[in-house]
C-alpha cells in the first residue's frame, strides 16, 4: 500500500523550512504517489491534529507561492501524522515498528532530519526491530561525520545494518535544476563537449555566496565552519559535474563511478600549497543589505574567541588527461556582498585576434544556481552601425532562464530528491567512497588550519571576504566573476 514517509526530527527547523514545503509542491503538481502517509517524529507530546495545526502555522513562514490554500492545507493535512519519540529509548521503536507494519507499506522511507550524532544510533535501532528490510530506504542529510575518521565510522556502522542502494546520502545542490541541466548540457548536446577540456577552457570558479550570516545556528555552525559546511559536499560535487567524463549511461553506478574518479584526482596538497592556495576567513562587523550587523563572534551561541572559518577560497586542479593544468576555483562564505551561487567557464581567449575586443573579455559561460536559475553564453559580436577601419567588438550574451521558460513546472530541490527516494532512483544522491574521498582530500586543510596559529582572515560583513582571496586569483593572471 503506497508509502510511508517516516520524518524524524519533525518538528525541527529542516522539517518546517525545506521538507514540508517541498512534500506540499509535490502533493500540489500530483506528482506525489498514490497512497501515501507522511509519519513525523518528534519528541513533543502532539496529537495527530495538534501537529497539523502546527505545520499549518509554520507555512505562514514560507514563501508565499509555495503556501497552501486552507483547502488545499486540508487536502494534504489528511497526510500527515505524528508520533511522539525519544530517539535514545528501544522501546519507542517497537512503537513505530507496530505503526509501520499494521499498515504494510510498500516502500518506507526513513528521512533522518535530526543531529548528525543520533544516526548511527536511529540506524542501529529501526534494524533491531526489524525495520531494515528491502523496502526501507534511509535519508541522511549532511554533515555525515566531522572528519574521515568519523565519516568511515558511520559509513561502517551504516554497511553493518543497510546495503549501499538503501542509503540516501542527500545533497540538495544535486536537486538543483541548473545542475541537473548542467549535465544535460554536456551529454545530451554535441556543442560543448568538445570544447570541454584545457585546450579551450581558461579557468573555472564555483561561486557559493550567501549575504546571511549564521543566524540562529551559532552554536552548530562554531562546531562545523564553511569547509565542512560547504566545500566537502556541495561545491566538490558541483566540481565533480563540471570535471566528470562521460558515463557509459545515465545510471546512478555509471554517474557516481565517474564522480569519484574526479575526486580521486585531485591534485593533492602540499605544504607550499596548503599555505598559498587556500584562504580562510571569518567576516567582521559591517553592513548587510544596508543594515548594520554584527561580527561573527559577537553571533548568538558562537564561542569567544573563535577561530571558525566563515569564508573558504581555494585553488585546485583535477590531474588528469583533461584537465591538466586548468585551476578550479572554489569560494563560498557567509555576508559577503551577494546571494549568488554560480559556475563560470571561462574559455581561453582567441588565438590570433583580428578585431579590437573589449580587454580581457573572452566567452564564457555561466550557469547561476541561485537566486537566478538558468544559463548565460557570453559571447563578442560586432554592432551593425560602425564604419571603423579596424573594427571593434563588444559584448553581448544569450540567456536562458529556467523560470521564464518552464514556468509553473519548475520542480524544487528537496521536491525532486524526495521523489526520486520514494522511487528509488540513486542518480542525485552520493555513494559512500565519494563522501569519503571527499573527506580525504578536504583532512589536510584542517589539520593545516589546526597548526596555524594566525586564524581566520578578518573581512567586513557586505564585501566579497578578504583581500587575499582576489591575490591568490589574480597570482594567476585572473579575477573572481562577481556579477549581482
Amino acid at each position: 500500500m503506497g508509502f510511508d514517509l517516516v520524518l524524524f526530527g519533525g518538528t525541527g527547523d529542516l522539517a518546517w523550512r525545506k521538507l514540508m514545503p517541498a512534500l506540499f509542491q509535490a502533493f500540489r503538481h500530483g506528482t506525489l504517489p498514490e497512497g501515501g502517509r507522511i509519519l513525523c517524529v518528534g519528541r513533543d507530546d502532539l496529537s495527530d491534529d495538534q501537529y497539523r495545526a502546527l505545520i499549518q502555522g509554520r507555512f505562514e513562514k514560507v514563501e508565499l507561492s509555495k503556501r497552501p490554500s486552507p483547502e488545499e492545507f486540508s487536502r494534504f493535512a489528511a497526510l500527515l501524522h505524528y508520533l511522539r519519540m525519544d530517539l535514545s529509548q528501544p522501546a519507542d521503536y517497537e512503537r513505530l515498528a507496530t505503526a509501520l507494519n499494521t499498515r504494510g507499506a510498500e516502500t518506507v522511507v526513513m528521512y533522518l532530519a535530526t543531529a548528525p550524532s543520533l544516526f548511527t544510533t536511529v540506524c542501529e535501532q529501526i534494524a533491531a526491530v526489524g525495520l531494515n528490510g528491502p523496502q526501507t530506504r534511509v535519508v541522511l542529510e549532511k554533515p555525515l561525520g566531522h572528519d574521515l575518521a568519523s565519516n568511515q565510522a558511520i559509513n561502517a556502522t551504516l554497511r553493518k545494518v543497510l546495503r549501499e542502494e538503501q542509503v540516501f546520502r542527500i545533497d540538495h545542490y544535486l536537486g538543483k535544476p541548473s545542475v541537473q541541466n548542467l549535465l544535460a548540457l554536456r551529454f545530451g548536446n554535441a556543442l560543448f563537449e568538445p570544447l570541454w577540456r584545457r585546450e579551450t577552457i581558461a579557468n573555472i570558479q564555483i561561486t557559493i555566496a550567501e549575504e546571511l550570516g549564521v543566524e540562529s545556528r551559532g552554536a552548530f555552525y562554531d562546531q562545523t565552519g564553511a569547509l565542512r559546511d560547504m566545500v566537502q559536499n556541495h561545491a566538490l560535487q558541483l566540481l565533480c559535474a563540471i570535471g566528470m567524463e562521460p558515463p557509459i549511461n545515465a545510471s546512478a553506478h555509471a554517474i557516481r563511478d565517474e564522480k569519484l574518479k574526479v575526486l580521486q584526482s585531485l591534485k593533492p596538497w602540499t605544504p607550499e600549497t596548503l599555505s598559498q592556495h587556500v584562504v580562510r576567513g571569518q567576516y567582521l562587523a559591517g553592513a548587510s543589505q544596508g543594515q548594520p550587523v554584527p561580527a561573527y563572534q559577537q553571533e548568538k551561541g558562537v564561542a569567544a574567541g573563535s577561530q571558525t572559518e566563515t569564508f573558504v577560497a581555494l585553488r585546485t586542479e583535477i590531474c588528469n588527461w583533461r584537465w591538466a593544468g586548468v585551476p578550479f576555483y572554489i569560494r563560498t562564505g557567509k555576508r559577503l556582498a551577494g546571494r549568488d551561487a554560480r559556475i563560470v567557464v571561462n574559455f581561453r581567449p582567441v588565438p590570433h585576434p583580428i578585431f579590437r575586443s573589449p580587454l580581457s573579455e573572452a566567452n564564457r559561460l555561466v550557469i547561476n544556481l541561485q537566486p537566478k536559475d538558468g544559463l548565460e553564453l557570453h559571447l563578442l559580436a560586432q554592432g551593425a552601425t560602425q564604419q571603423q577601419a579596424e573594427p571593434s567588438l563588444a559584448p553581448v550574451h544569450l540567456n536562458l532562464d529556467f523560470d521564464q521558460r518552464f514556468g509553473a513546472k519548475r520542480v524544487g530541490a528537496y521536491e525532486r530528491l524526495l521523489l526520486d527516494v520514494i522511487a528509488g532512483r540513486l542518480n542525485l544522491f552520493v555513494r559512500s567512497d565519494e563522501q569519503e574521498q571527499a573527506w580525504r582530500w578536504v583532512e589536510p586543510i584542517l589539520q593545516h588550519w589546526r597548526n596555524d596559529l594566525s586564524g581566520p582572515r578578518g573581512y567586513a560583513a557586505g564585501s566579497w571576504g578578504p583581500s587575499a582571496a582576489s591575490a591568490m586569483i589574480a597570482r594567476d593572471g585572473f579575477c573572481w566573476s562577481e556579477e549581482v
